[in-house]
């Protein structure tokens, strides 16, 4: 093997290096901050440093630097009275308040718009310290047409508004094509106020919290026909532990205050979105919809 063979080991001294990936491997390290405005060679030092003796009566530079701050005067602020007490901050409840407070708060509320205050003062928990805004409502208030969905997606969260994402439009255009509109005669809302991290579908104890308020919105908003997006709204609302399969086509009622409501559950435009092959049985319950709409407002 020859001195010039490219498989032959190199010295490290042979090595050139290039700054910028020699930077990126400091990085990578976790090097975030540098010590001093130029850059030092601490190992040059410490040999400098061990290679000059003390004489007697003299201090190193870090001992003279150390005396110095020593000799500054008294430090003001907590180090100077010894450990900074800690003090601890009230926990914060990931489940939020009870479904009792939430019902009573609920019950309070004589308006929408003191409804919506009431849930903005309410404790959610994890769900609503995570979310962006609380989605209260959509549409045109008190439309004979109530839209209920199960939650907020990212968009809907940015903007504060029900529907207004993709799976939204797909709505908007299977409302319009049977004669009605959010900006006419629909209103829109979610059985949780406040997106789930992920969208991830919630548990039994979110779906209780929530519930007061969404049925203390219905009761307020008067509709005279309800339709359930999905499952989880459907289930919440009809008691039932069948899914959308099975509840979908079928016409309920709920009991609001002293009022019966008709309500239809169907495919969300989300699950349709992916289940593109059940839009047709969207479009039929859609068309139901609309015949009961024409019966009750004859």
């Amino acid at each position: 093997m020859t001195a010039n063979d490219t498989n032959s080991p190199r010295l490290v001294e042979d090595l050139v290096f290039d700054p910028v990936s020699l930077l990126a491997w400091q990085l990578a390290m976790g090097v975030d901050e540098a010590i001093d405005d130029e850059p030092m060679d601490r190992f040059a030092v410490a040999v400098q440093t061990a290679a000059v003796p003390n004489r007697p009566g003299t201090a190193t530079r870090n001992e003279a630097s150390l005396g110095a701050a020593r000799d500054t005067g008294p430090v003001t602020g907590p180090s100077n009275s010894g450990p900074r007490p800690v003090v601890a901050k009230p926990a914060q409840s990931i489940t939020g308040a009870s479904s009792e407070h939430a019902a009573a708060l609920a019950a309070a509320a004589t308006t929408l718009d003191e409804l919506k205050d009431a849930m903005g003062k309410f404790d959610g928990g994890l769900l609503k310290r995570s979310a962006k805004n609380l989605v209260f409502s959509g549409g045109t208030a008190g439309a004979p047409v109530m839209v209920i969905g199960k939650a907020p997606d990212g968009e809907d969260d940015q903007q504060g508004t029900p529907f207004v994402g993709k799976s939204g439009r797909l709505l908007d255009k299977m409302l319009v094509a049977a004669g009605f509109s959010r900006d006419t005669n629909v209103y829109l809302t979610n059985l949780l106020p406040w997106r789930p991290l992920g969208n991830r579908t919630p548990d039994t104890a979110v779906v209780s919290m929530c519930l007061p308020f969404l049925q203390r919105h219905i009761e307020l908003a008067a509709p005279k026909m309800i339709i359930l997006l999905g499952g989880v709204s459907a289930q919440a609302l009809l008691q039932s532990s069948d899914g959308i399969t099975r509840l979908r086509g079928k016409w309920k009622a709920i009991d609001v205050g002293d009022t019966s409501i008709p309500c239809l559950p169907i495919y969300s435009p989300d699950y349709l979105m992916s289940q593109p092959h059940l839009k047709g049985l969207a479009w039929r319950d859609i068309l139901a919809v609309k015949q009961k709409f024409s019966e009750i407002s004859k």
